[in-house]
């Protein structure tokens, strides 16, 4: 639809009065590159190029979301006119934010879809039928009928690019997809929602795909749950109006959020049934996708109220003749395919038969012999090597890793064992969704403050001995002071900060969640209000922490802090007053924060990369405002300042406030376990964050807005159990 945009870019600047020139003088672009957007010569416009040419030509709503669906793929419809009343500012803010969020819904399924080869050369046919009338309702409460009348049953069977036109078939709005592992499912709700998106006009509900098994039904209803995983994946929708209600919520509520909910089977052991009827307590529209066994369980007795359902069906010989040969250059799958065609009673034909049924193991056994270099599929037909189908499928499950870590920049054995423990991990937190920021919270909570408070502890310990250390020798005296510090700053900073970050994940349920604002130069009064209170508690709860700390060191006669005779209640007060000021420092920096953008493409990295930046800057600031109190008690106690005094706060202050923040923010969460103490101890790689990147892109993992998951949960549950 690149024509399609440059056909209104060229318009809305004609009707703006200007020359491409002028137009490119406004944005910043080149003449070049406004010359090609509207040739349709540039394909794919970055959203920020709309957004600047949009402010350039002064667009109104209607124009601009026509040009954003446009540079997006849709086709655009002229807006219709309300002859009844006029668009309100409220319904105009949620219409905006969801043209905003179909396009950061659109471009990561996008890539997903590119990243796992879907498409390439052509897609795999799945392929559906209407499943057995005893896990559907009644047909009745389907088509919506009034009482006393019947319906007769729909015609829903289909092919993947139908999937849309199937759920419109559907009255209601609801409908479940059943399908055992790998046969599908989660490939069709992501074509479900692009092909949704494709045709979407402003006003429409966006389809969003979320991954059913984080949600604990007894715990969180499921709007509030939608809402909170929005949130995760577009930080933007916590932007809250002038009622206190965020954007997430407002969506869910106005119905403008279609959920395609994927991996019912997925939830906790004995959810089900709750989850189910927590679905019934609504009757919002939806798409659900389960594996038969767990859903029937439940729909046995109670199916998803007016929810049709179809079953995915097996592939075929048929199918495998017509795509595997078109994977490769070489005849390699000839001989393979002709026996299962030619002898489908052998032995080996029908384990191998069995096996590639579905996508998931025709794509394994697609990665791993498809590649010239790789071995020859003619030896998944021997029978005395692979006795069973379920010989086959550990095969090119354990095979497929290897495969993809030809490359030798990781150690194919070392990155088994981490891919495991990330997959033990995520058993040990009965998720799929591997978050940066819950790398470590497998451990126990005590052992976790340990380790927080060492690393932290350490941190201020090396800033502060060698430092005090080495002016003091400069000074004529003895460098043992610089040993004091160190271990005395050590051991009342690490005792402090761990007891900070054991009391902040027993009350935060388990974990520092991200921060979801960005820095800015005017943030608003809205985040001050809301931030300010529990920030200064926060602060003076540490303080109290580390007073107690300093005064059990000051009524020893220890001095980690240079506070010498003031005793138990001199250095409490002291710690206190520390805490209270770094909270006010930390309040204030509220003031610098603002809402995500909506239009954002939020993935994992990207996530790491806005909290890194938020948190450097405000402990940063925070240490300068800790040290700057610090010179401020001692002149008021001590009457008097040495001139090396200012300096050596300069440099240490910046340190202790980073120090605080590596054990109250997510980011210094993943600082201390996932570039620190799991590499150290061998279970991650040093470079964590390109590691996980790098499983992404060869097809290991997937993104799934700011998280990673993998590929599929039989690759899950075979790495947890065999690395």
């Amino acid at each position: 639809m690149t024509g399609q945009f440059g056909g209104l870019l060229r318009g809305s600047r004609r009707r703006a009065g200007l020359t491409q020139e002028e137009l490119a003088e406004r944005t910043g672009l080149s003449v070049r590159t406004v010359r090609r957007l509207e040739t349709g010569a540039s394909a794919n416009p970055q959203l920020d190029t709309v957004r600047l040419l949009g402010d350039a030509l002064n667009l109104d709503q209607d124009d601009r979301a026509r040009l954003l669906a446009a540079a997006d793929g849709r086709v655009v419809a002229e807006p219709a006119v309300n002859a009844n009343r006029p668009e309100s500012a409220f319904e105009r803010r949620l219409a905006d934010a969801c043209d905003e969020l179909a396009h950061a819904v659109r471009k990561p399924l996008r890539e997903d879809e590119e990243q796992r080869r879907i498409q390439d050369p052509t897609p795999l046919p799945v392929r559906w039928q209407l499943a057995p009338d005893n896990v559907m309702d009644h047909w009745e409460n389907i088509c919506r009928t009034p009482p006393g009348a019947t319906a007769a049953a729909l015609d829903l069977d289909g092919r993947l690019p139908e999937i849309a036109d199937v759920y419109r078939r559907v009255p209601s709005g609801r409908l479940v997809v059943l399908g055992r592992a790998g046969s599908g499912k989660s490939v069709l709700a992501v074509r479900f929602v692009l092909d949704l998106l494709r045709t979407r006009t402003r006003g429409d509900a966006v389809p969003v795909v979320f991954g059913l098994g984080s949600w604990d039904p007894t715990r969180t209803g499921l709007r509030e749950w939608l809402a909170g995983q929005l949130i995760r994946d577009h930080p933007g929708l916590a932007a809250t109006g002038a009622d206190g209600t965020n954007l997430a919520d407002a969506l869910v509520e106005a119905g403008l959020i279609l959920p395609v909910l994927d991996g019912f089977d997925e939830l906790a052991a004995g959810l089900h049934r709750a989850a189910l009827d927590a679905l019934n307590v609504t009757t919002m529209p939806l798409l659900l996708t389960s594996r038969p066994g767990e859903y029937a369980a439940v729909a046995g007795v109670d199916a998803l109220t007016a929810a049709a359902a179809v079953r995915l069906t097996d592939l075929t010989v048929t199918d495998l003749v017509d795509y595997l040969p078109r994977t490769t250059r070489a005849n390699v799958w000839n001989p393979v395919l002709d026996e299962l065609r030619d002898h489908p009673e052998r032995p080996a034909a029908v384990n191998l038969r069995a096996v590639l049924t579905t996508p998931l193991m025709v794509s394994l056994a697609r990665t791993i012999y498809s590649d010239p270099a790789a071995g020859n599929p003619a030896e998944l037909l021997d029978t005395a090597r692979f006795g069973s189908q379920y010989a086959l499928e550990d095969h090119l499950l354990a095979t497929f890793v290897p495969t993809v870590y030809r490359n030798p920049r990781w150690d194919p054995d070392r990155t088994r064992g981490w891919l495991g423990y990330l997959a033990r991990h995520l058993d040990r937190l009965g998720t799929h969704d591997l978050a940066w920021w819950h790398l470590g919270g497998g451990m126990r909570r005590r052992f976790r403050a340990l380790v927080v408070g060492l690393v932290s502890g350490l941190a201020v310990g090396l800033a502060t001995g060698p430092l005090l250390g080495t002016v003091n020798t400069l000074l004529g005296g003895s460098w043992t002071i610089g040993l004091v510090a160190f271990f005395g700053n050590w051991t009342a900073f690490g005792l402090a900060l761990g007891l900070v970050h054991g009391a902040g994940i027993t009350l935060g349920g388990g974990a520092f969640e991200p921060s979801r604002v960005r820095l800015r130069a005017r943030g608003g009064a809205r985040q001050l209000r809301s931030t300010f209170v529990p920030r200064l508690a926060a602060g003076t709860a540490g303080g109290v922490g580390l007073g107690l700390v300093l005064g059990a060191a000051g009524a020893a006669g220890l001095d980690p802090l240079g506070l010498v005779g003031f005793g138990f209640l001199g250095a409490f007060g002291t710690g206190v007053g520390l805490g209270a000021l770094a909270g006010l420092g930390w309040g204030l920096m509220a003031v610098f924060e603002a809402p995500v953008d909506i239009r954002s493409v939020v993935r994992p990295a990207d996530l790491l990369r806005t909290n890194r930046k938020t948190v450097v800057v405000q402990f940063l600031g925070g240490g300068l405002v800790l040290g700057t109190a610090y010179l401020l008690v001692i002149a008021f106690l001590v009457g008097d300042l040495h001139p090396l005094a200012i300096p050596l706060v300069v440099v240490i202050s910046p340190v202790i406030g980073l120090a605080i923040g590596t054990s109250l923010t997510a980011w210094g969460q993943w600082v201390v376990f996932a570039r620190i103490w799991l590499p150290l101890t061998g279970r991650l790689p040093w470079a964590v964050s390109a590691f996980l990147d790098d499983a992404y892109r060869r097809g290991v993992l997937r993104q799934v807005g700011a998280v990673y998951q993998f590929r599929h949960a039989r690759l899950q549950t075979h790495l947890a159990d065999t690395a």
